[in-house]
């Protein structure tokens, strides 16, 4: 039985995408040339890496002359939620608040991070909900 192919994007896949995304419509041989240097990839492996985006449904494509420009499909910001819920899926059971507390748990995290995280959840949450957690977090855990 073959593998079923992945909606996610590999290194190489996510590498070309970032290109498509900050410059636009690009050919081949644009592709190639906007890899950094210490992370080059032969035409044909971009070429077979561009198809197997279109296939996904990332980018698509028009001939100019005999060469064919290709565009996003897909905007960043939405490609990056897909990736985060298919982390989330698979690693935390679609759990929100197991995703988090791993990230909280994380000893690199700084005070300015926390700080945007915690701003972060007041502007998400409905009225009443962060107040009712730091009410429950007070008296050590039982609400009130």
């Amino acid at each position: 039985m073959p593998p079923r192919k992945s909606s996610t994007l590999t290194e190489a896949e996510l590498r070309l995408m970032k290109i498509l995304w900050r410059r636009g419509e690009s050919a081949v041989t644009d592709l190639v040339a906007g890899l950094p240097e210490d992370e080059p990839l032969a035409y044909n492996s971009v070429l077979t890496t561009i198809r197997i985006l279109e296939q996904k449904g990332y980018v698509d494509h028009r001939q100019e002359g005999r060469a064919f420009v290709y565009r996003p499909c897909v905007a960043e910001d939405e490609a990056s939620r897909s990736e985060v819920k298919h982390v989330l899926n698979r690693f935390f059971g679609d759990s929100r608040e197991r995703l988090l507390l791993s990230l909280l748990g994380d000893e690199e995290i700084t005070a300015a991070e926390l700080d945007r995280l915690k701003a972060a959840i007041a502007d998400a949450a409905p009225d009443g909900v962060v107040e009712d957690a730091e009410n429950i977090k007070r008296s050590g855990g039982k609400a009130r």
